[in-house]
């Protein structure tokens, strides 16, 4: 059944190449990001005509998400240009951004996406579906990643609506128990999917998605990023000591 997600995933994501090389926007592969998740959970739960309880809870959860992030990020992104990452691609690459993309950034993330949607899968192929109390635990945990996903985003938001705050940091909310709520949100929900997976009898290897999204959003294409982005603002020294980059915590008291 993976090999022929896979093949789904790479028709979906062969479509958004065609529109970025069009659009000369490769940032619109963001908005695949979310929903070809709920892609894949769709297609693998009509496929395998699995309907029980966990499969529809999973299914629920990854729509939720997904949808939600697919939308957030295309009313972000929507009539801006390039994100400086691609951009920043585009000029390294030069003459080979066509062929270099298609790769590194197109077919990369669909084979990243289907190492993260492995658990997903392997719900809808489950046949025992019962609702217990790991199960209970998976939709609690998910729930908490949700919170601070949506919460934080939505404060990202109007902070940055209001032109007073530009160039400025943000401090306050969710903002200062952790540097980057969204993404440990996003990382969180993911463990709670993974939890969700075993208790519908997933074998033990669907612990490499939590782990493979933790360590990029952490190390490769979240944080670090960001932050480097975020390092030549005013105050961000002392808004690095005193907050939390990833996990939430009480802020220290003082300046660094």
């Amino acid at each position: 059944m993976l090999l022929e997600v896979g093949l789904v995933v790479l028709v979906y994501f062969f479509v958004f190449f065609i529109m970025g090389t069009i659009l000369k926007n490769n940032s619109i592969v963001d908005q695949a990001w979310g929903l070809g998740f709920v892609l894949i959970s769709l297609y693998t739960m009509i496929r395998l005509q699995n309907f029980g309880i966990i499969s529809l809870i999973t299914m629920v959860v990854v729509a939720l998400w997904g949808g939600r992030l697919f939308y957030h990020i295309m009313r972000r992104n929507f009539g801006k240009p390039e994100d400086f990452r691609y951009a920043n691609w585009r000029e390294e690459w030069g003459k080979y951004v066509v062929i270099r993309a298609f790769f590194q950034v197109y077919m990369l993330q669909g084979v990243i996406m289907v190492s993260i949607a492995f658990p997903v899968v392997l719900i809808h192929e489950r046949i025992v579906q019962n609702f217990n109390s790991l199960t209970a635990l998976g939709v609690f945990i998910w729930a908490i990643g949700y919170f601070f996903e949506v919460v934080g985003d939505a404060q990202l938001h109007r902070f940055k609506r209001n032109p007073e705050n530009r160039g400025k940091l943000m401090t306050t909310g969710l903002w200062q128990y952790t540097r980057h709520p969204n993404y440990f949100g996003e990382a969180t929900m993911w463990w709670g999917i993974f939890v969700i997976a075993i208790s519908a009898g997933a074998t033990w290897l669907s612990i490499l998605s939590p782990i493979i999204i933790t360590l990029l959003l952490l190390f490769v294409s979240g944080v670090p990023m960001l932050e480097k982005a975020m390092k030549n603002r005013s105050g961000f020294e002392d808004y690095a000591y005193r907050t939390n980059k990833f996990v939430p915590w009480f802020p220290k008291g003082g300046k660094r």
